[in-house]
């Protein structure tokens, strides 16, 4: 989660959805916010004990910690905004990503569709790299009971444009060019060609409320 008392705005970060570049272009403009070294000693005495004190959101915190925890006049008149991807496609970079960063977690997976079934339905340890695209990405932007509470959710597939409106939302007039973060070379850009018809049944069943609240198809 990234938050801009001078900008007033709430960035709810979704794994695999574009965050990083994300964050990468709007860090510079905290810069000159009011809390930002407050902000920035707590996460290091976070970093430092390693995260045993709760003083600092964590990255892909949802928007009811922000909710709970702010004074309810700011988080209502901050912009708070999110990112989705479809979620056929979001496991996908799912996959490459954890072969990238941490080969050793799917060492002994032999498919993409293996790796559906370790990673969403085998009982398994909870482990971070794994288990942060795993929840469908509505529970990231709604109450407790249900209700969203975001003012603007864009989408990964329209990435730039959809970004460019958050600027004008945040009262940025100045272009800021969105870097393209941890991309994956070595995948297809057609995520479709990654699935059989039972790997796409796996998904579509366990993010099914994704696929009703954004629309999304296979």
């Amino acid at each position: 989660m990234l938050i801009s008392y001078k900008y007033k705005f709430i960035f709810v970060h979704i794994a695999k959805t574009g965050g990083t570049s994300i964050r990468s272009a709007l860090t510079p403009l905290l810069l000159t916010d009011p809390f930002r070294w407050i902000q920035y000693i707590f996460n290091r005495i976070s970093d430092i004990t390693n995260h045993k004190i709760g003083v600092k959101f964590p990255r892909h915190a949802k928007i009811i910690a922000a909710y709970e925890i702010l004074p309810r006049e700011i988080f209502n008149s901050f912009f708070k905004f999110a990112f989705v991807r479809n979620p056929w496609d979001l496991q996908v970079s799912s996959y490459y990503h954890i072969k990238r960063e941490r080969p050793h977690l799917i060492e002994h997976i032999k498919s993409f569709e293996d790796f559906l079934k370790f990673k969403l339905e085998e009982p398994r340890p909870y482990h971070y790299i794994l288990d942060a695209s795993k929840e469908p990405q509505w529970f990231s932007v709604v109450d407790m009971n249900g209700k969203c509470l975001m003012d603007f959710i864009g989408r990964y597939e329209n990435l730039e444009n959809d970004f460019n409106s958050v600027l004008k939302k945040i009262g940025i007039k100045k272009k800021i060019k969105l870097p393209h973060k941890r991309k994956a070379k070595d995948r297809d850009k057609d995520y479709r060609k990654y699935y059989t018809d039972r790997a796409a049944e796996i998904v579509e069943k366990h993010f099914r409320i994704d696929i009703e609240k954004f629309g999304y198809k296979f």
